[in-house]
């Protein structure tokens, strides 16, 4: 006997469909994956987290393909993937002297890179203290 979760799932997937970007539902609701309507409902706090537990090991999937990464101390990471997290995979791969300069392993050159840049006059503060941690980090 089937249990009524797998029949509803199977249902919902065939009447709702599943989109994997948001879009708007025929009532104008901002809507994601099978029927989510994030206008009215939103996620919750677990879901945003397994969400970001999901971006934060695609990031480091994607850094270990630019940095010898076992050789990185845990604070210079810290700040990689969250520069990552951020800009996303091209954003972030336009930080070319930065880039070389942790490959270098030149970090107090890595954070000046950082600073130097429209990012840090978007991100302001965040920037500042991601900066200040890659100074620590090299010392």
């Amino acid at each position: 006997m089937k249990k009524i979760d797998e029949v509803l799932a199977k249902d919902l997937k065939q009447d709702e469909g599943i989109r994997l970007k948001p879009y708007h539902c025929k009532a104008g609701k901002l809507t994601i994956g099978i029927g989510r309507n994030l206008d009215d409902k939103g996620i919750t706090m677990k879901e945003a987290e397994y969400l970001m537990g999901g971006d934060i090991a695609e990031c480091i999937v994607d850094l270990k393909k630019i940095f010898a990464w076992d050789s990185l101390s845990f604070d210079c990471k810290r700040v990689l993937v969250n520069m990552r997290f951020n800009l996303g995979p091209v954003r972030f791969r336009g930080f070319k002297k930065m880039i070389e300069a942790v490959q270098d392993n030149r970090l107090e050159a890595a954070a000046f890179e950082m600073l130097d840049s429209r990012w840090a006059k978007q991100v302001g503060n965040r920037a500042k203290r991601l900066a200040e941690l890659m100074r620590r980090a090299g010392k």
